[in-house]
């Protein structure tokens, strides 16, 4: 039997559940469903620019967890707009991150420490 999932941190829910081809019924169309733990990993790597190290410890994982993550995560998502699926985002074990863990609009977190993000 496999070890469950720990809890993973994301920082809230995304603003919408479903994106699909415009033009084509919802019901016509295979699904893809990516996790909001995939959608999170997504945010802080690619939407972020963030290192796979600091954004595994935003996410409470360990960075070779957060590497699964992303690649699954890529994959779910080039699937859908490759193929012209339905991407759902939903589920999977995540808790909201409190306040502490969460940025201020200047780019320090509330514990004083720098984000660290990639080189241009």
């Amino acid at each position: 039997m496999p070890r469950p999932r720990c809890c993973r941190r994301i920082a809230g829910e995304p603003p919408a559940g479903i994106f699909k081809p415009a033009g084509i019924p919802g019901r016509l169309l295979e699904e893809v469903v990516l996790g909001l733990d995939g959608l999170e990993a997504l945010r802080l790597a690619d939407l972020e620019g963030l290192y796979h190290e600091e954004a595994a410890a935003r996410m409470g994982v360990s960075r070779a967890t957060f590497g699964r993550i992303v690649a699954d995560a890529r994959h779910r998502v080039a699937e859908a707009l490759v193929q012209g699926k339905l991407l759902r985002i939903e589920g999977g074990t995540v808790s909201t991150a409190t306040a502490e863990d969460r940025t201020s609009t200047r780019g320090t977190s509330v514990r004083g420490s720098a984000s660290s993000t990639r080189p241009e």
